[in-house]
């Protein structure tokens, strides 16, 4: 299950990692309770437009950010984008310390830290093949996922402690602070230690070509479809758990924190069970979309502030496996000299439908109720997922028949290309 961490540079990459993210988690929920009870009156939609402000840089930037991660030393890039994304941190920091914050500034920083986070992420993603074998891949990303989950645990309750306690400000201070952690694992790091990979040379039309090369992946396209309706209407907990803990059960900070701190339950418990996996197959790809669409409508209906913070852990668990699946297999079955560009590619997939869709959730929590955020998501996200099954069990009905048989069901038949 650990097996990658017998590598001193992914060791190092991980303990790192896992001091950032939890000051990221931190940062995520004191950055929602922050404009949801102290610059507006519960106000879901500017919660949301502050979420959706955050990931639309991806959309516009997440390609370029492949193309530079597949030209540049992805260590550089990544010093860079640390330094970036902890400096706004910082800001917002001293601006609620200082008592001079308004939603406007919040709006801005989270642009800022949007624009960041779009170069980091394929650089990010992509960094994990130059540090472990190809056979140690997919424990290697499964255990990222762990690490990122455990901070998951950890980072909604200390945030939501800090918060009761102290208010929002040190959360975002943390968060400016644990950047280092990553940089300096980044300076420690030996260069003798890392996979060889060869930096794409600058070309006219990469970005082109990226999209070409996904043009012709029938699974990546069927991946890609179903991670951007998953994410976009049915990966919002953080947004519509802040909704459901202050407009339906009326809770504190404290238990905000908690359902996420449950979730992250979820997630770390399905982190552990793919590492485990010597190779990541499509029926916990599709298995999880299905589950996490089922889970959040169940969750949708709960009575109690009890049974819904126990729901979020199959949700968490669900939604895992079906994110885990589609990595791991994108980072696997691509060529090494595309890495970059499909992440981004992805990336932008699963992130850049949150600019509409976090607005999108905090109008219907705002307008019909917050449990209509939540269910709707999840019916949405149901769908995709049993529609996705169809697709791959009809392909796969396809496959089972011989040429022939195929031209007599009027089906043309073409060289097959790459994958």
């Amino acid at each position: 299950m650990f097996r990658a961490l017998r590598i001193p540079n992914y060791r190092l990459w991980t303990a790192g990692a896992l001091v950032s993210n939890i000051g990221t988690w931190m940062q995520r929920v004191a950055q929602d309770w922050l404009v949801l009870t102290v610059l507006t009156n519960h106000d879901g939609t500017a919660a949301g437009v502050t979420t959706g402000l955050q990931f639309l840089p991806i959309l516009f930037l997440g390609p370029f950010a492949g193309v530079l991660a597949d030209r540049m030393n992805k260590r550089k890039l990544l010093v860079i984008t640390q330094t970036a994304m902890g400096f706004f941190a910082l800001c917002l920091g001293l601006l609620v310390v200082t008592g001079t914050a308004e939603l406007w500034h919040v709006y801005l920083l989270a642009l800022g830290l949007g624009v960041a986070s779009a170069f980091d992420a394929p650089a990010r993603q992509a960094f994990v093949s130059e540090l472990v074998p190809a056979d140690d891949l997919p424990n290697a990303v499964a255990l990222n996922s762990a690490s990122f989950n455990l901070a998951r645990l950890a980072g909604p309750g200390v945030a939501g402690l800090i918060i009761a306690l102290l208010g929002t400000a040190p959360a975002f201070l943390i968060n400016a602070a644990s950047f280092g952690a990553v940089i300096f694992s980044l300076s420690r790091m030996r260069k003798e230690q890392f996979q060889p990979t060869t930096l794409v040379a600058r070309e006219k039309g990469q970005i082109r070509e990226g999209l070409a090369y996904v043009g012709k992946r029938p699974d990546l396209l069927l991946i890609f479809g179903l991670a951007f309706v998953v994410s976009t209407f049915g990966l919002n907990f953080q947004l519509t758990n802040a909704m459901m803990a202050t407009d339906v059960f009326g809770v504190g900070a404290g238990e905000f924190g908690l359902l996420g701190t449950l979730m992250a339950v979820g997630t770390f418990a399905g982190a552990l069970l793919a590492a485990r996996r010597a190779r990541p197959r499509m029926r916990y790809l599709l298995g999880g979309a299905v589950g996490f669409g089922l889970a959040a409508l169940i969750a949708s209906a709960m009575p109690t502030f009890f049974w819904y913070a126990v729901m979020m852990v199959p949700v968490g668990l669900a939604s895992l496996t079906f994110l885990n699946s589609s990595n791991t297999t994108i980072q696997l079955s691509v060529d090494p000299a595309y890495r970059g560009r499909v992440i981004a590619l992805y990336v932008v997939v699963v992130q850049g439908g949150t600019p509409f869709g976090a607005p999108f959730v905090g109008w219907l929590g705002t307008e019909f109720g917050a449990r209509w955020s939540v269910g709707s998501g999840a019916i949405i996200s149901l769908v995709a997922g049993l529609i996705a099954v169809a697709i791959v069990l009809h392909q796969r009905h396809l496959k089972s028949r011989t040429p022939a048989e195929l031209r007599r069901r009027g089906y043309r038949l073409v060289p097959a290309m790459g994958h």
